[in-house]
């Protein structure tokens, strides 16, 4: 139509295109405002819906998309979950077994601490039966034979023993053993077993001494010797030799007693025992620090040696200076009381027992739910 109106009009042709222009503009005059603005309105609607139509489309196909990327990730989100859930069974299983040897080792555990609360417990009672006993050991050596060093021995083991434990809970008790001790240190040193062993080195020499009644001449003596005499006859020389030997038969000396008792075997026999037993008794009292029984058993002894034995011998001067020396000799010491730290140990051996049986009797309270 547009090539029509572009091309040239013949004159054949140019009437009719006028009535054609003539009828066009009374069909536009004959159109209302009405009608263009409902064509108006058409053609915009029409457009509106193809445009919503082209919308639609292009929502349904980015629908179509996320659907699609959805579906793999809701594939891989179930392949996802598949594994996590496997990985959760095989974690379920190891907890499990966990739990298992969490209870073994706690039921372990209580095996373990109550074997050793009872090794312990054992191990403190042995180790204070221990230290009484050496403390009792200690008092007996201090009050029946004195033996101070014995009894100090006893003490340092008891300490030492307890050392050994080391526990702070023996403090006060090695504290307590420990004033004993420097009670004991602080005594004068006696040898009494120096002193013993001199008494038992002369109860073998009481059967050798020789008695008063039997004195006989001293070694360094020099016999008197005749003089011989020239151009003497040889009766006169018979005369002189018997003579010399009536001289040997008797001698008279002055032993300074004022009677000498004369002794047959068996009185002599029970005269050396009885020497000996004084010896013995002196050793007795030397050991139980008896003073005065010491030095009298010893006095007694002296008197019998010088009123019975010849003091002028070699042996009977020799056992009379081991007497006299043995009697000058000191035994008599204050003996200290090492009793408080044989209480302290009984004190606290008891306190534990008690304190144990406490605990036996005391109600185990239920363990808290997890």
């Amino acid at each position: 139509m547009s090539e029509n109106t572009t091309r040239e009009p013949n004159q054949s042709e140019a009437a009719p295109s006028l009535t054609h222009k003539t009828t066009l503009a009374d069909m536009f005059a004959r159109v209302s405002i009405t009608q263009l603005t409902l064509v108006v309105l058409v053609i915009i609607f029409i457009w509106q819906w193809l445009e919503g139509q082209s919308a639609i489309s292009q929502m349904r196909r980015e629908l179509a998309q996320k659907i699609a990327e959805m579906d793999g990730g809701s594939k891989a989100n179930a392949i996802l979950i598949a594994k996590n859930q496997d990985e959760v069974r095989a974690m379920a299983v190891k907890v499990a077994a966990l739990e298992a040897y969490h209870a073994e080792a706690q039921n372990q555990r209580v095996a373990l601490e109550t074997l050793y609360n009872s090794l312990s417990v054992s191990r403190d009672e042995t180790a204070m039966a221990d230290v009484e006993q050496l403390l009792l050991i200690a008092g007996q050596q201090l009050q029946l034979s004195g033996n101070v060093k014995a009894a100090l021995i006893a003490m340092e083991n008891a300490d030492a023993r307890l050392q050994r434990m080391e526990r702070l809970a023996f403090n006060g008790l090695r504290n307590a053993i420990g004033q004993d001790i420097d009670k004991l240190r602080a005594l004068p040193r006696v040898d009494v077993a120096g002193l013993n062993m001199q008494i038992n080195r002369l109860l073998p020499t009481v059967d050798g001494l020789p008695l008063v009644d039997r004195h006989r001449p001293s070694e360094n003596r020099v016999a008197q010797k005749e003089t011989p005499v020239v151009d003497e006859a040889a009766w006169q020389k018979l005369l002189r030799a018997v003579w010399l030997e009536v001289k040997q038969l008797v001698r008279i000396e002055n032993t300074g007693l004022a009677q000498i008792p004369l002794l047959p075997p068996k009185q002599e026999f029970f005269l050396r025992e009885n020497l000996k037993m004084r010896l013995m008794l002196a050793r007795l009292a030397l050991l139980s620090r008896d003073q005065d029984s010491y030095r009298q058993e010893l006095k007694t002894a002296q008197l019998w040696t010088k009123q019975f034995f010849d003091v002028n011998s070699l042996e009977g001067s020799r056992l009379l200076d081991e007497l006299n020396k043995l009697a000058d000799a000191s035994i008599n010491i204050e003996l200290p009381d090492i009793s408080a730290s044989l209480q302290a140990v009984r004190n606290y051996r008891l306190s534990h027992e008690n304190a144990a049986e406490t605990g036996m009797q005391r109600p185990i309270p239920p363990k808290a739910a997890r």
